[in-house]
């Protein structure tokens, strides 16, 4: 079983939130005009307005790696789930 590629696991939707925490955590620029000061909320916010600047790889069984479509797998996401 194949995962969609556009489609995000909650595994890479926790990873895409903390990681992007913690570039704005460290001065990385934020992208969104916002009043928070929470790095955490923050990327919560971008990742609602699809805006995290990340690129997914996925290593399958057999060696080969597919890049997610990380905006089309938010917008799946937040359609099918909501904000995590």
């Amino acid at each position: 079983l194949i995962w969609p590629r556009d489609k995000l696991t909650r595994f890479e939707v926790a990873r895409l939130i903390g990681a992007r925490a913690l570039q704005i955590a460290l001065g990385a620029p934020i992208l969104i005009n916002t009043e928070k000061v929470d790095p955490k909320e923050i990327a919560k916010e971008e990742f609602k307005q699809k805006l995290i600047p990340m690129t997914i790889k996925r290593r399958l069984p057999d060696g080969t790696e597919i890049i997610v479509n990380v905006k089309k797998g938010i917008e799946n996401w937040l359609k099918d789930f909501g904000l995590p």
